[in-house]
């Protein structure tokens, strides 16, 4: 669903301004209507997520983020009301942007919105994620944990990112340098040294030199460069579409490194927030519901579905989670046992905690491999183009003496 922040007058004449969550701009004109609302203006986005000059979507650093979570958590823990707390953040919070957000949210939540519906209404802050968290949160009656936990997902998200930036600049530099320089050699150098290599005989690697400098100068090339940026909007529609998503997901779980890790994380965000629903009580069928959207992962939100309805049937849970393929047979196997001695809950977190600690590692050592395999790359692409004008060039000299 979408968000529209709307100008409308009431009954009485006054001008009203407010956020909504509605499906369509038609759909939403249809709730003001039944709030006997006359809309003056209706525009999709949130207030506070839009600049207040060009209307361009405007984000709160992650680092921001991790500090309201971990605030507010530690608010509640306090005993300090949802709303109390919520006021003094929005009061004391030192990015503006937040500041709105937060004002916007105490609005919602005074008026009998839950949290995670008002933080929904705000996509572009607060990711799917962290509002399928606090729900569970809400629901279950331990808000603060998740906020804690969601601090620390995001605190971790920043970190690694932060990684990846820092040792994407030098490989990134040397790429577009060496980018350069290749189609400079191919457009520029190549064609040129070509008609002096002519009467010999060349090798495989000079051969296909040739034929992408041929491809580079032609309009063929041309052609090519602006084919793919039409593929590109093109796709751009189907991409942002249910379908596409969920392409595209399955395609990123298919990667040969990357995929098992980002399976290992929504697995193990979904067994922490199962155990730690049915540790606080809450019934293993409402929990699952629950902790289904907060993996973060469509294709493994549709397994636990799937497991719901076993478990709804009386059948195990490990079951229908290990026949799922997403679940690493050892957890599968852990989860049969908790079962059977019933201390599920415990287990659950535990699966939780060493595996995010070992995926956690994982993840450091591809940050700290990607820049030499960059370089790797560059090396390799460096030395086909010298054997492919080097050697011609070897045997030119040695037939002329």
């Amino acid at each position: 669903m979408a968000t529209f922040t709307y100008k409308a007058k009431n009954g009485t004449g006054q001008t009203v301004t407010g956020v909504l969550m509605a499906e369509s701009r038609q759909a939403a004109l249809r709730t003001l209507a039944d709030r006997t609302l006359f809309p003056i203006d209706v525009t999709e986005g949130g207030k506070a997520d839009r600049e207040t000059i060009t209307g361009r979507k405007r984000k709160v650093k992650l680092k921001v983020l991790t500090g309201f979570y971990s605030q507010l958590a530690d608010l509640l823990r306090a005993g300090v009301p949802v709303l109390r707390s919520l006021d003094v953040l929005s009061r004391t919070a030192s990015n503006p942007l937040l500041s709105e957000i937060l004002k916007e949210i105490y609005t919602n939540v005074s008026s009998g919105e839950t949290l995670a519906d008002s933080m929904a209404k705000h996509p572009n802050i607060f990711n799917d994620l962290a509002v399928a968290m606090v729900r569970a949160g809400e629901q279950g009656g331990f808000l603060e944990d998740v906020l804690s936990r969601i601090a620390i997902f995001t605190e971790r998200q920043d970190e690694l990112r932060n990684k990846l930036i820092g040792s994407m600049i030098y490989p990134c530099v040397l790429l577009f340098a060496g980018v350069v320089v290749v189609v400079g050699l191919l457009i520029g150098v190549v064609p040129k040294l070509r008609g002096f290599m002519e009467r010999i005989e060349k090798p495989l690697p000079t051969k296909i030199l040739f034929a992408m400098s041929d491809f580079a100068s032609s309009s063929q090339g041309l052609y090519a460069l602006g084919g793919l940026v039409v593929l590109v909007f093109v796709s751009l529609p189907f991409l942002k579409s249910e379908k596409g998503q969920n392409f595209l997901e399955r395609a990123k779980m298919k990667m040969p490194v990357l995929g098992p890790i980002m399976v290992m994380v929504s697995v193990c965000r979904f067994c922490r927030i199962l155990g730690t629903m049915l540790h606080n009580g809450v019934p293993i069928l409402q929990s699952l519901k629950i902790s289904k959207d907060s993996a973060g992962n469509r294709t493994l939100a549709e397994e636990i579905e799937k497991a719901s309805e076993c478990v709804q049937r009386g059948e195990p849970l490990a079951k229908p989670l290990g026949t799922s393929g997403l679940f690493p047979p050892d957890i599968v196997d852990m989860i049969s046992v908790a079962e059977e001695s019933n201390n599920l809950e415990t287990v659950l977190v535990q699966i939780a905690d060493s595996n995010e600690a070992r995926t956690g590692r994982q993840i450091d050592l591809g940050v700290r491999l990607l820049e030499p395999l960059m370089l790797l790359v560059m090396a390799v692409v460096v030395l086909f183009v010298a054997i492919a004008l080097l050697v011609p060039i070897l045997r030119m000299s040695t037939a002329g003496r």
